[in-house]
C-alpha cells in the first residue's frame, strides 16, 4: 500500500492540500476550495463548503448562515461559540468543517484513508500576542484531530513556500520569503539550494521569521469603512432628545467592516438598536440600508463586490465600487491613487515591520540574492512596489499564490524525525 502526506495550507480566504507520494518522494496532486462554510436555513445537519458554499448560498436567497474568513476568529479570546440552528460550534469545530473537507476530497483521490499531514500556520496568529498565538494553535491542533489527523506536524507558512520555490532553483540562493495572505503577512530570510531539497533537518538553513497580523482582509475593512459604511449610515444624524441631533455612534459600524465580527452581528439587542437610530433619525435611507443589510445576511456579497474592486486595481487605473440589491445601490469608481490612500495605514504598517525585520535580524539588502512574493494580497501593485524599491536590484519571483504554500508543506515531511520542531521564532 503506497504511503501518502498531506501538505494542508489552511488560509483565511483560501485552502488548499498538496497529496505527497513518499515512496515516489513527489507531489501527486493539488486541491484548493475557498474557506467558506454555509449552513442552510433550518437543515442543522447540513453544511456545505467552497465555491458549492456560494452557490447554495445565493439559490437560497442569502439565507441560512454563511462565514467566511473563520481562520481570523482562531487567536479571539473572545469567541467562545455560536450557535447554529440547533447546535453549537466553537473555534475548533468550525475549522474542522474545512480541514475534513479537504481530506474527504484528497482520500477519494488517493483512495486511503491517510491521517499523516503538515499543517500551515502563520509566524503569528496575531501578531506577537503569545497568549492568543497559543490559543490558536492549540484551537487549530483540535481541529485537526476532529478532521480525522492523528499524525500531524506544522509548518510556518512562508517557510512552505521557500520549500517549494528551492525546486526551481539551479543553484544556492539567499532569499526572503514574504507570504502575503488574507489575515497576516509573513517574512522568512534563509538559504535555500536545491542540493538539500528533501534533506531531513534544515534547521542551519533558517536565517530569520517574522509576521504581523495584517493581510488582504484588512484592506478590505478599511475600504469598507471609506467606501462602504457611508451608505449604511456612517455620517447619519439622529434626534437623540427633542431639538439635540447627534451622529450615530462610529463604533456601530465598525462591525460591519471586519468580516468575523459581521459574522455573530445580527443579536435581538443589535437589531432593536439600529431600529431606534432608524426611527430617531426621521427613517433615514442610508440606516434602512443597514437594516437589510443585517436582516437579510448580505455581508457576503457587499465584501464580494469590494474584493473584485480590488483584484480589477491590480491590473487596471480603476475600477467600478459597485452594488446592487435589496433596495442598496453602490456605484462609485475607484482610481488606483484613492485605493492606495485608503490602505496606507495597513500598508505603512507592513512596510514599517519589513524594516524592523531586516534591523532586528541584521540582514543587509546586499544579502539577498533574491526575492519570492506568494498569497494573493502579493498580487496588489503597491504591496509589489514596496519590495522593488526596497531591494532594487534584486529579483522579484513569484510561483502560484494559491498554492505555493501547501505544495511546500508537503515537502516538509522531515518535520516527522523526533529532533526536528518548528524553527525558533527569532522576530520580535
Amino acid at each position: 500500500m503506497k504511503k501518502f502526506l498531506y501538505g494542508i495550507d489552511f488560509g483565511t480566504t483560501n485552502s488548499a492540500l498538496s497529496i505527497f507520494d513518499e515512496e515516489k518522494g513527489e507531489i501527486t496532486n493539488t486541491i484548493m476550495v475557498p474557506s467558506l462554510i454555509y449552513f442552510p436555513e433550518g437543515q442543522d445537519d447540513e453544511y456545505i463548503i467552497g465555491e458549492e458554499a456560494i452557490s447554495a448560498y445565493l439559490h437560497d436567497g442569502m439565507r441560512g448562515r454563511f462565514i467566511k474568513s473563520v481562520k481570523q476568529i482562531l487567536s479571539r479570546s473572545s469567541f467562545t461559540e455560536t450557535r447554529i440552528g440547533r447546535k453549537r460550534f466553537n473555534a475548533a469545530a468550525l475549522v474542522a468543517l474545512i480541514l475534513k473537507e479537504l481530506k474527504l476530497r484528497a482520500d477519494k483521490v488517493t483512495g486511503q484513508d491517510c491521517r499523516k499531514a503538515v499543517i500551515g500556520r502563520p509566524v503569528f496568529f496575531d501578531d506577537d500576542d503569545t497568549q492568543k498565538d497559543s490559543l490558536a494553535q492549540s484551537r487549530l491542533e483540535k481541529a485537526a484531530d476532529l478532521a480525522g489527523f492523528d499524525a500531524v506536524r506544522f509548518q510556518f507558512e512562508p517557510i512552505g513556500a521557500a520549500f517549494a520555490y528551492e525546486k526551481t532553483l539551479l543553484q544556492k540562493k539567499t532569499v526572503l520569503v514574504a507570504d502575503l495572505g488574507g489575515g497576516t503577512t509573513d517574512f522568512t530570510c534563509l538559504v535555500l539550494d536545491p542540493v538539500n531539497a528533501g534533506r531531513r533537518n534544515r534547521k542551519e538553513n533558517f536565517l530569520a521569521t517574522g509576521g504581523i497580523y495584517i493581510g488582504g482582509d484588512s484592506f478590505d475593512s478599511a475600504f469598507m469603512w471609506e467606501k462602504g459604511t457611508p451608505y449604511f449610515g456612517k455620517n447619519t444624524r439622529y434626534q437623540a432628545v427633542p431639538g439635540k441631533y447627534l451622529y450615530v455612534p462610529k463604533s456601530l459600524f465598525s462591525n460591519i467592516c471586519t468580516w468575523d465580527k459581521m459574522n455573530f452581528f445580527n443579536s435581538v439587542r443589535v437589531k432593536n438598536e439600529i431600529e431606534d437610530y432608524y426611527y430617531f433619525s426621521d427613517k433615514d435611507p442610508m440606516l434602512k440600508n443597514l437594516i437589510t443589510l443585517v436582516n437579510q445576511n448580505l455581508g457576503y456579497s457587499v465584501f464580494h463586490a469590494i474584493e473584485q474592486t480590488k483584484i480589477e486595481l491590480s491590473s487596471r487605473n480603476s475600477s467600478p465600487f459597485t452594488y446592487s440589491r435589496s433596495g442598496i445601490e453602490i456605484n462609485e469608481l475607484i482610481s488606483v491613487k484613492e485605493y492606495e490612500d485608503i490602505i496606507s495605514k495597513d500598508f505603512m504598517k507592513i512596510s514599517n515591520y519589513l524594516d524592523e525585520f531586516l534591523t532586528t535580524n541584521d540582514i543587509k539588502v546586499k544579502d539577498i540574492d533574491c526575492l519570492f512574493l506568494t498569497g494573493g494580497t502579493s498580487m496588489i501593485p503597491a504591496i509589489r512596489n514596496l519590495f522593488r524599491l526596497r531591494f532594487p536590484d534584486i529579483p522579484l519571483n513569484s510561483g502560484d499564490n494559491f498554492i505555493s504554500v501547501a505544495k511546500g508543506l508537503a515537502y516538509s515531511g522531515y518535520l516527522f524525525e523526533e529532533d526536528n520542531k518548528l524553527p525558533p521564532l527569532t522576530a520580535n
